[in-house]
């Protein structure tokens, strides 16, 4: 077990995990600002090892859902301040006990945070893992189907007064169906409490140690910015990934549509790439891109805009005009199978393409 005992920890953390968090993964502003509220009143970051935890203890995930498109807004009053409070007394009282920890659904500077945040109000740690080992748009990128563990029973509550505990769902169409439709009525995003865990279970479905990868990752960046070296070399280094692109964004229009945020994003090249193009797709977060309409990045393979701190660009931030550089990461090896690709895979965002991956595009034989 170790601490987040300060803001510089918090620092790395979020910026470790906005890179993760592929253009999504919610607002690193607000993850950032509820942990150093949690620190100034006095509640304790805690995050632990699986190995830590008992065999019979409650762990859940906690998260946002919704679109990230900005300034989408409910034309209601704010009724519930403390939504994930409301989701998790109703979780407690589905299964007579109290969770023990919680963990991550996802990797991104406002999910990861969220996950901590409600583990520190209730002085319960966090799990070092998650279920994603990145960020992803829909309830179908969760670990949790692969190994056929229920998300459910679980809460979605709006800050507008929605309240719905879901016992079980047909199919997990139907399950992200049900939860997305609370955030869209709700004006934007909800929140959600579910995958219930035992350890046994966690043991299969968690992608251990990416939280700790996460404050690697932001440490590495923020000491290159400090030390006065390449922190885009810093991040891909620390990844383990390539430098696929760097260029301008010359075209960037996103529409909010059935509570996501879709877009394609076309960039021109400088220094190397000059005279060469890179476009993406996005469903919140960067999901295909393509080198001179060649593909490039497949999922459920990574692919992070960073600006020229190395920090990653959330697609709520990005803007025509702004020069970034394209990091590609391999994903973790339990989407690379073949029931990971089925939730995960190109097929399933309606790509016309076997899946190949990335090491395999850039360093065609």
């Amino acid at each position: 077990m170790f601490s987040i005992e300060n803001k510089d920890a918090i620092d790395n953390l979020v910026v470790g995990a906005t890179i993760l968090g592929t253009g999504g993964g919610g607002s690193p502003e607000t993850g950032r600002k509820t942990l150093e509220n949690d620190l100034e009143a006095g509640r304790k970051l805690r995050v632990v090892d699986l190995d830590e935890i008992s065999d019979d203890a409650l762990i859940v995930s906690p998260y946002y859902i919704g679109s990230i498109a900005p300034g989408v807004k409910a034309n209601k009053k704010v009724t519930i301040s403390e939504p994930f409070a409301v989701a998790l007394e109703l979780v407690e009282r589905h299964f007579k006990r109290k969770v023990a920890a919680t963990v991550a659904s996802e990797l991104g500077g406002g999910n990861t945070a969220a996950a901590l945040h409600v583990a520190s109000q209730l002085n319960i740690p966090l799990v070092d893992g998650d279920l994603l080992g990145r960020a992803g748009p829909e309830l179908h990128q969760s670990t949790a189907h692969i190994f056929d563990a229920p998300m459910a029973p679980s809460a979605v509550v709006s800050e507008t007064g929605d309240v719905v505990f879901i016992e079980r769902y047909a199919d997990i169409d139907d399950y992200e169906a049900l939860a997305r439709y609370v955030a869209v009525i709700s004006g934007g995003h909800a929140v959600v409490i579910d995958t219930p865990l035992t350890k046994p279970t966690a043991l299969k479905v968690i992608i251990r140690g990416t939280v700790s990868k996460s404050i690697a990752i932001g440490k590495a960046v923020r000491d290159a910015n400090r030390d006065g070296t390449d922190p885009v070399e810093a991040s891909r280094r620390t990844l383990g990934g390539w430098l696929v692109f760097r260029g301008s964004v010359e075209k960037y229009e996103w529409k909010n549509e059935k509570g996501f945020l879709f877009s394609d994003v076309s960039l021109t090249g400088k220094d190397e790439w000059r005279g060469r193009t890179f476009r993406s797709w996005i469903k919140n977060e960067h999901i295909f891109a393509w080198l001179d309409s060649k593909p490039i990045v497949m999922p459920p393979d990574l692919i992070m805009f960073l600006d020229k701190s190395g920090y990653g660009v959330t697609n709520t931030t990005l803007k025509q005009g702004l020069e970034v550089s394209i990091i590609a990461a391999k994903a973790p090896d339990v989407w690379r199978t073949p029931k990971g690709l089925v939730y995960f895979g190109p097929r399933h965002f309606g790509f016309d393409y076997e899946y190949v991956p990335v090491e395999n595009l850039v360093n065609p034989k």
